[in-house]
């Protein structure tokens, strides 16, 4: 078995031009080695896996090459790299400052490469001073550290500093296509963009995850495989949830935010992409701001295809909401309900009340607003169309026409009580006229022939098996849909099926009532998928289970006579009344 290079050590930059992202820093040691005005003491500090180390080590090569040296050379008797966290002390200092003095062998100058240099105590610092300051002709110093504050003012002082920076998202995107394209791997342009970002301006990192994602993804990188792997949320949830938002549907939006949380993301991750969301479509509203999304040209289309939806006055209100919920969340003793509040909020801004008092940011869309139920005409009828129209006249009055209104399925028609929608216009009769009784039994009529025949209904058999199967697909259908809890009280026990009979068992009676509640649901489902309209739900609860209380005291005197007979013979010798 070949032995396995990590991307990070396999393509790390050996020369100055494959250095990623710090363009200024190379082209200035480049031209100090070219002009001979290299310091005695260089200090690299910065953020980790942006190449301090690894120009580091470019450097001490340069400075040590000649017109004869060979490619392949590397110098390694003149380099000389250490650990400050493990040589910390003043001896560790005592024993640099003696090999400094010896000459090299081989090569103008000796390079020490000093890693992680605040992790120096205060006392080797000290003992280094004046070795730093003037070393010896053929001795430079290059320190590498990540936290430049830990370094006392008097070593920063003899060192010329360099600043790297965080590499950009572009620059190691780019990077990262290279690397595919020598190691053969099909990457999406997205993918990679997702590995840049959470990288976070680190090379290394990049290369590290990008290892990671290869191995659970194989030879085709794709974004799906990336957000997977890594559990990214996904651009695409901010993409629906701002839709959702915009259209004041509340309620589908809760829903989805309940689903993120149950693939184990963070809600403050969540709220605080969702404010990045709504900046990153506000700077797309001018044109000359459009390069400050650090994201693809697929994904830039759809930022400014949603820009355009969304009122500039909408994503201000809605960056405020979200970043006041980002800042209250660590306080929050309940956060998922701040989180929830605060989409009541955003899912509020654009309705028609809160135009009219912009001022009440606080006032949310009641809940009357939302209408959810169901046809049971449509449901029974296993029909598709989204709307039915029927219309009603009497003979006698032709000016009151009476129109059954438009039934979509978030609407409920009961066929013993129909909805008789009049003109406002139309002349009132008496409930006991001959005319309104007309009109109810024009009604009924249109309502009841809409109604499939019993008798033509299927009733195909079907086996146990094949039951079994559909309740649990129907189970799983539920799951996908977010209905957590409903799906937990189908899968809490094997239904019992008795011909075309189903009994359901539940520990309570909430439950019970629960699922009473879908069983048309249920029953439609099952009837359709099987074919057999016979088939009926018995749903029970289990007597063993449920605690019996006394209230009453005739009932606490039979509970205590139930556990000690002699509690009755004792009422009975003295006569005693309860």
């Amino acid at each position: 078995m070949e032995h396995f290079i990590v991307s990070a050590r396999k393509y790390r930059p050996s020369t100055f031009e494959s250095v990623v992202g710090q363009k200024a820093i190379t082209k200035t040691l480049e031209n100090a080695i070219d002009n001979n005005h290299l310091a005695q003491a260089l200090l690299f500090t910065g953020p980790r896996g942006v190449g301090k180390t690894t120009c580091a080590r470019i450097l001490a090569k340069k400075i040590n090459a000649d017109e004869n040296h060979k490619e392949d050379e590397d110098f390694a008797f003149n380099i000389f790299e250490l650990d400050a966290a493990s040589n910390n002390s003043v001896d560790d200092i005592r024993n640099l400052i003696d090999q400094v003095r010896i000459p090299p062998q081989v090569g103008k100058y000796k390079v020490y490469i000093i890693d992680e240099v605040h992790m120096l105590s205060s006392a080797a610092f000290n003992a280094f001073l004046k070795t730093l300051e003037e070393p010896p002709r053929h001795a430079i110093f290059i320190l590498a550290t990540t936290e430049k504050h830990k370094i006392i003012p008097t070593i920063l002082s003899r060192c010329q500093i360099f600043d790297f920076k965080r590499i950009t998202v572009n620059d190691i995107k780019q990077q990262l296509a290279e690397v595919a394209k020598a190691e053969e791997i099909d990457a999406e342009d997205d993918a990679l963009h997702i590995i840049a970002q959470k990288a976070d301006g680190a090379m290394r990192d990049a290369l590290s995850i990008f290892d990671r994602v290869v191995s659970f993804s194989g030879k085709t990188l794709t974004r799906q495989a990336v957000t997977e792997n890594l559990n990214v949320l996904d651009y695409t949830y901010y993409f629906e949830m701002t839709q959702l938002l915009m259209e004041n549907k509340i309620p589908s939006a809760l829903i989805q935010f309940d689903a993120i949380l149950a693939k184990g993301f963070d809600g403050h991750h969540f709220i605080s992409g969702l404010a990045s969301h709504f900046r990153d479509l506000l700077v797309c509203k001018n044109k000359e701001t459009i390069d400050l999304l650090e994201v693809g040209e697929q994904v830039k289309e759809m930022y400014l295809k949603q820009s355009v939806q969304a009122s500039q006055a909408f994503l201000i209100d809605a960056i405020e909401l979200a970043n006041s919920c980002d800042l209250k969340y660590k306080n929050s003793r309940n956060q998922r309900l701040l989180v929830e509040l605060c989409l009541l909020q955003l899912g509020s801004l654009t309705h028609e009340a809160e135009k009219k008092n912009p001022s009440d940011k606080l006032k949310v869309i009641p809940p009357s607003f939302f209408k959810v139920s169901e046809n049971p005409i449509e449901k029974l009828a296993s029909k598709e169309e989204d709307e039915t129209k029927v219309e009603a006249r009497t003979e006698e009055d032709s000016e009151n026409e009476v129109v059954v209104k438009t039934v979509r399925e978030e609407e409920k028609i009961v066929l013993n009580r129909p909805q008789i929608i009049a003109e406002r216009n139309a002349q009132k009769v008496s409930a006991f006229s001959l005319k309104s009784i007309q009109k109810k039994q024009a009604i009924k009529k249109v309502l009841v022939s809409q109604q499939p025949d019993q008798d033509a209904l299927p009733t195909e058999d079907f086996s146990e098996e094949d039951f079994i199967k559909v309740w649990q697909k129907y189970t799983q259908k539920l799951e996908k849909q977010g209905q957590f809890n409903m799906h937990s009280h189908l899968t809490m026990g094997v239904p019992r099926l008795e011909g075309s009979l189903i009994h359901l068992v539940f520990p309570n009676s909430t439950i019970k009532v629960e699922v009473e509640r879908a069983k048309t649901k249920l029953l439609t489902y099952l009837r359709s998928t099987l074919q057999n309209y016979e088939i009926d739900l018995s749903i029970e609860v289990d007597e063993t289970e449920i605690k019996r209380y006394a209230y009453t005291p005739i009932e606490k005197f039979q509970k205590l006579s139930e556990k000690n007979p002699l509690i009755e013979n004792l009422r009975k010798e003295f006569d005693l009344d309860i």
